[in-house]
């Protein structure tokens, strides 16, 4: 039987681009579907991050950068300031599955931000990197303009928030049951196995 797994993700989380191998060591091993969902950390009006301040230095030096090491995964802080905002590539996004080229273009999109150092909140950086996956320049230009998308990404962040509970990225629902944090493979697949078996308990967390 298929196992339903949802990754909410933001593109500006470094620790959503690190959790993709555990992800993908997952599809590898196991029968599963997964969704790319989207989950805005801070929508409009909510200030984005600066790297010239404090925090993200700091988190960055202490979390992201071992975390990045241990996986062998090329990472640096981006120095776009402020960070931008997603809401337009996560409208994107929408096409993207609509092609079934979501991970495609979610894993073209962090590497844009974080090995490329390319301001993803700009319409001509998304349309490239939509387009570098093989989806229509004129496609993603009407979706970045479509207000039928934008309401759609408020429902699906409404819908993490809410319906969903997440508040923070990366979040894995994994038939049901929620994670947070980077879990790894072997824990991903744990609780696939557990759920399958019936042996989980109510509520799975990292």
């Amino acid at each position: 039987m298929t196992t339903k797994v949802d990754v909410f993700v933001d593109y500006v989380c470094p620790f959503c681009f690190l959790v993709k191998g555990a992800i993908d060591e997952l599809k590898q091993d196991r029968d599963v579907e997964v969704t790319i969902r989207p989950f805005e950390l801070r929508p409009d009006p909510v200030p984005t991050l600066r790297p010239e301040d404090d925090y993200l230095p700091r988190i960055w030096k202490d979390a992201v950068y071992p975390m990045a090491e241990r996986l062998n995964v090329p990472i640096s802080l981006p120095t776009v300031s402020p960070q931008p905002r997603t809401e337009k590539a996560f409208m994107v996004l929408q096409l993207a599955q609509e092609h079934g080229k979501a991970e495609a273009y979610s894993d073209a999109m962090y590497k844009a931000f974080f090995q490329d150092d390319r301001n993803i909140g700009d319409d001509d950086v998304v349309v490239d990197v939509a387009t570098s996956v093989g989806l229509d320049a004129s496609e993603v230009e009407a979706a970045l303009h479509s207000e039928d998308r934008r309401a759609k990404q408020q429902a699906d962040q409404d819908y993490a928030v809410n319906a969903v509970g997440v508040t923070s990225v990366p979040s894995i629902m994994v038939d049901g049951h929620l994670l947070t944090g980077v879990p790894s493979a072997t824990r991903l697949k744990k609780t696939v196995d557990d759920l399958t078996s019936g042996t989980a308990t109510s509520e799975v967390r990292s």
